[in-house]
């Protein structure tokens, strides 16, 4: 076990993959010479060289493409784009191509194309760096989207990425890149999908949430400790494939459910959670399901603070729930 930061516990599963399989490429914006915006594959070139950590054009679409070529042929490419943001000129070869490829060819050619990308707010990076769009991902049959909130699931949810044959999704929280630290086992380490992590146990309310929002959520549920009420928080890690189990599962035993994302609200990821228990789980609820987001509005540069669900609003919603059971 090693102690490291997000940002290392990613590039160190990077450095990991291509020591172990020479089919493992990496593509990018300024990801060779520079690292990439945040660093996160600094170093990588100088050790594997030019030609498996290869420097791309500002070309969101021709990355993606050109991922989706190399795995065809046989590679496993890891693509970056910078910001969450920028992948939009990408999402035709992400949802008409990549995520169908398996399919359409009754499941000759996988795809083993992986594509990391920073999400969210927190860096003061405006309505460009800063928006968290994972619901237009997790309804594209074929993809799959996972996001880890801890340094051991960035380098177990990266590895798994790698190696799975369907085409991922992997989405980085770069508000907590270099803040949440913890312990990294050596090795091949892999984080399965579709199974969420309980983070704290509970018996008055089930609290989800995943990425950045995880450590803001542990800080709002010791504040409420005081008060009596235990929150269990469950990180769902693996947006899809969901855990559905483990939500069912939390919220029969303590019968309120709060979600938190700092996407907006309007059929935001929340939005399937919320439905999965009034299709699954209503018998079971208390009070009615409870999501604390981000507002309906374009991220906002100066109130931003103030737009991303924090720790006083996230308590104060939790503590409503509670009550109205």
């Amino acid at each position: 076990m090693t102690e490291m930061t997000i940002i290392q516990a990613i590039n160190r599963a990077l450095e990991f993959a291509m020591k172990d399989d020479p089919d493992v490429i990496c593509l990018g914006e300024d990801i060779g010479v520079n690292g990439g915006v945040f660093r996160a594959t600094e170093g990588l070139q100088k050790q594997f060289g030019e030609e498996r950590v290869m420097d791309t054009p500002l070309n969101e679409s021709g990355i993606i493409g050109t991922a989706v070529g190399m795995a065809l042929y046989g590679l496993k490419p890891v693509a970056e784009i910078q910001f969450l943001d920028f992948i939009y000129p990408g999402f035709d070869q992400i949802v008409s191509e990549l995520a169908k490829f398996r399919y359409r060819s009754g499941g000759q050619y996988p795809c083993h194309v992986v594509i990391r990308t920073p999400y969210g707010g927190g860096i003061k990076g405006g309505l460009y760096h800063s928006q968290s769009t994972e619901q237009l991902f997790t309804s594209t049959p074929g993809l799959k989207v996972v996001v880890p909130s801890t340094p051991a699931d960035a380098k177990g949810l990266l590895l798994t990425a790698i190696h799975d044959e369907d085409p991922v999704l992997f989405l980085e929280p770069k508000r907590i890149y270099r803040t949440v630290t913890g312990e990294v086992p050596e090795g091949d380490h892999r984080v399965p999908f579709g199974k969420a992590r309980v983070v704290r146990e509970g018996t008055d309310v089930s609290v989800f949430a995943y990425g950045a929002m995880i450590p803001t959520v542990q800080q709002a549920c010791q504040v409420l400790e005081t008060t009596g009420i235990r929150a269990e928080v469950v990180d769902l890690r693996s947006l899809m494939p969901l855990d559905t189990e483990a939500v069912l599962r939390s919220v029969e035993k303590t019968g309120r459910a709060v979600i938190v994302h700092e996407a907006p609200k309007f059929c935001g990821y929340g939005a399937e959670i919320a439905a999965l228990l009034a299709e699954k789980a209503i018998y079971s609820l208390k009070a009615p399901v409870l999501r604390i987001t981000g507002y309906d509005t374009p991220f906002p540069y100066s109130l931003e603070n103030l737009y991303l669900p924090n720790v006083d609003r996230i308590a104060r919603g939790i503590q409503r729930t509670v009550q109205a059971g």
